[in-house]
């Protein structure tokens, strides 16, 4: 039997070694173009004149369809004093390297990209079918969804601000339908000395159930938060402060009886997956008093008020068992200007740290928190649900990374 061989060092080998770090990559130049929402009901612009001055400083290319942020008053002067360049067609707006849109493209924009781009925009997945995914696959797209995108608390910083704007205008929109201005009962949202205050029903206590609350209350309004979660309604006691507010677990019979008594009712339940559960019946609609409001914020996912049924900005409203009702389903894009500076003030750091990591494949590396977005890489789908869902090959995008 042959005897073992032992590898030998000397003894420089066997001397501590120097780390050997990993060579830092240059900054990317990125090329971001924003084309004009071709959706009616979108008003909002994904960046801000102030952002995209930010980005051209930082040696970005900044590429704006002619009325991209008209919507949001914004006008194409304001983007070339930025340091924008104006483009005046749709097909030009998709020849950059990034798109930055608020709505996912139509199957039309999709035929206006070129391969190997990249796509962030929001995804809508429930208006979504198989053939926008069969299409922009083919396209060797990477594409980030904000729906997802995580911050560093975890949280979805865009959704989390459309709530909060959502819940908010929920309240001033009640307002305006309670005045003689729009044929309301002409009260005054809130209170004054000597007139009982106005009473608001908010059902739901997320983030768009305490926005509302927390607005009503500043306006000195009576305010009832139902939800069916007692934490939820702790936590919400607990950010206002505890300012007077009554809070309940929704049970039929009690939330009956403050609907009866009520001037304005916010429907601002949340469904973690499908419909919102509808928890106000056509029965407790008609006891409600004449010229009474409902804004149905849940109306994106069904609506949790049987009466309700889905408007546009164009025609918001409509009376039935003559209680006025609002359901818009982007109630954000009605303050299209605040909410676009708040997309914009997400978005940019997005961007700035995209090119800082060198380009967008580092950062999905570095970042889970960014990567939690992702639902296709490189035209390969990546993400589980909607590969289940659709009955589309996948592959998870942490495998990838």
């Amino acid at each position: 039997m042959s005897k073992p061989e032992f590898l030998s060092f000397s003894s420089a080998e066997l001397m501590p070694q120097e780390e050997v770090l990993e060579v830092q990559r240059s900054k990317q130049q990125l090329q971001i173009a924003i084309p004009k929402e071709t959706c009616l009901q979108e008003k909002r612009v994904a960046l801000t004149p102030d952002a995209v001055q930010l980005l051209v400083d930082n040696g970005h290319e900044l590429i704006v369809e002619t009325g991209a942020g008209e919507s949001a008053h914004y006008s194409d002067s304001d983007y070339s004093e930025a340091g924008a360049k104006i483009v005046f067609s749709h097909k030009e707006a998709f020849e950059a390297d990034m798109i930055l849109k608020i709505e996912p493209p139509s199957l039309a924009e999709i035929d206006l990209m070129k391969q190997n781009q990249t796509l962030i925009s929001a995804l809508q997945l429930k208006t979504q079918k198989k053939e926008y995914f069969q299409k922009i696959m083919k396209k060797g797209v990477t594409a980030l969804s904000f729906e997802n995108m995580q911050d560093d608390e975890g949280t979805i910083p865009i959704v989390r601000s459309m709530s909060e704007i959502a819940g908010s205008t929920s309240i001033l929109v009640a307002a305006e339908y309670l005045s003689n201005a729009n044929d309301g009962k002409g009260y005054m949202l809130g209170g004054v000395s000597g007139v009982p205050p106005t009473e608001v029903v908010i059902i739901g206590a997320g983030t768009v159930g305490t926005f509302a609350a927390r607005t009503a209350l500043g306006l000195g309004a009576s305010v009832k938060v139902f939800d069916k979660s007692l934490t939820k309604l702790r936590r919400l006691q607990s950010m206002l402060n505890n300012m007077p507010i009554y809070t309940c677990v929704i049970q039929p019979k009690i939330l009956e009886k403050a609907l009866m008594r009520c001037d304005v009712a916010i429907g601002a339940i949340r469904s973690d997956s499908g419909r919102t559960p509808c928890v106000v019946t056509d029965e407790m609609v008609r006891n409600m008093k004449a010229g009474s409001v409902i804004v149905d914020v849940s109306i994106d996912q069904g609506g949790c008020v049987e009466s309700s049924e889905l408007t546009s900005h164009d025609q918001p409203v409509f009376r039935k068992y003559d209680v006025i009702h609002y359901c818009v389903p982007n109630i954000a894009s009605r303050v299209s200007r605040t909410a676009s500076f708040s997309i914009s003030n997400i978005l940019a750091p997005v961007l700035l740290n995209i090119a800082e990591k060198g380009g967008i494949d580092e950062l999905l590396y570095l970042n889970k928190n960014v990567r939690q977005g992702l639902y296709l890489y490189k035209g390969n789908l990546t993400n589980k649900p909607i590969g289940e869902w659709f009955d589309l090959p996948y592959t998870e995008g942490d495998l990838l990374f």
